[in-house]
């Protein structure tokens, strides 16, 4: 009767564990294919790709599709980015464990997940309260240095304010003078620049320790446009 129990056991939970498996394995080669192929070479940003379920910040019916090399719907015209934007914007802002980063545009909560991995405190803004109230529920059971507001990025977040980098993951037409401000001296941001539906660039902005900014531009992307409050 014991063996029986245990057999039945291990049927129940068996389904469970392979699918975890199958997860694992395709976030593995997920990292390996696409990403270091790609030249992210990272040690902690590869780590967090590879640690963080990325199916668990896609709706229920996209996760088959969770590790494929492309962007996902995840509702109210938002998307998740691509694994490998996500772990080259990652890796740009040279994240380090003691910083403090800002990150615009929460989505389903996936890039915070990922810089929660590395650094020290990150603060994220979603203009879509649905989308905020979503990640901020799953962040939460997930991490206890994530902190998720539901406002207009484009103000930041002064109070918390200076930040190690800054991470926009919506693309403005130009770079608000409010996060370059927020950003720390020696302080980098990560932001897509141009206009909506059409090819942009994908912008890194860095302040000087002696205040200077300067911005070059990294690779043409494509996002969803930076949303305002009305």
């Amino acid at each position: 009767m014991k063996i029986f129990c245990l057999f039945s056991i291990l049927l129940l939970i068996m389904p469970h564990l392979s699918l975890a498996d199958g997860f694992e394995r395709e976030r593995n080669q997920m990292v390996r294919t696409q990403i270091q192929a790609r030249g992210v070479s990272d040690k902690a940003t590869l780590d967090a790709m590879r640690n963080v379920p990325r199916h668990l910040y896609v709706p229920f019916a996209q996760r088959r599709n969770a590790y494929q090399d492309r962007p996902l719907p995840i509702g109210y015209g938002q998307t998740i980015s691509q694994p490998y934007i996500v772990a080259y914007m990652t890796e740009i802002i040279q994240p380090r464990p003691d910083h403090k980063v800002l990150e615009i545009g929460t989505g389903s909560g996936y890039q915070a997940a990922v810089l929660a991995e590395i650094v020290d405190q990150v603060y994220t803004i979603e203009i879509v309260r649905p989308l905020g109230a979503q990640a901020r529920e799953k962040l939460n059971a997930q991490y206890n240095n994530v902190h998720v507001k539901i406002a207009d990025g484009y103000h930041g977040w002064e109070e918390h304010a200076p930040f190690d980098a800054i991470v926009v993951t919506a693309a403005a037409e130009y770079i608000p003078p409010p996060l370059v401000e927020q950003l720390k001296a020696g302080g980098r941001m990560i932001i897509p620049v141009g206009s909506p539906f059409q090819m942009q660039h994908l912008m890194l902005v860095e302040k000087h320790e002696d205040g200077r900014i300067t911005t070059r531009s990294l690779m043409p992307v494509r996002f969803v446009p930076f949303e305002r409050a009305d």
